[in-house]
């Protein structure tokens, strides 16, 4: 499991039976800045996840992928490789706030 920041969607009006419906989005991973360990930074990659939350452009949010991305009742049947199962509220690492939703 990991953080990523919503930065866009997909829209793909023909796909497999099983995934209409399902809200496709643009998802870049981030990871804590390793020099003063006080904020986070982009890993400069992205990629596509399912949602099943209603997250949004712009909100960090939680991913899984592989496998465990198939155990949710929502995606149990899906032919998907990464979800999106939560929106993130706060980060804190060593006492020290590293990222606040409210903020």
């Amino acid at each position: 499991m990991f953080i990523a920041r919503v930065t866009g969607s997909v829209v793909s009006t023909q796909k497999v039976q099983t995934m209409t419906g399902h809200k496709l989005l643009i998802v870049e991973p981030y990871r804590l800045e390793s020099e003063k360990r006080q904020s986070l930074e982009t890993t400069g990659r992205t990629f596509v996840a399912v949602d099943t939350i209603g997250a949004g452009e712009g909100e960090f949010v939680l991913i899984t992928q592989g496998s465990s991305a198939r155990l949710t009742p929502e995606t149990k049947t899906l032919p998907i490789d990464a979800v999106i199962i939560g929106i993130v509220d706060n980060v804190h690492i060593d006492k020290t706030s590293v990222y606040n939703r409210n903020n």
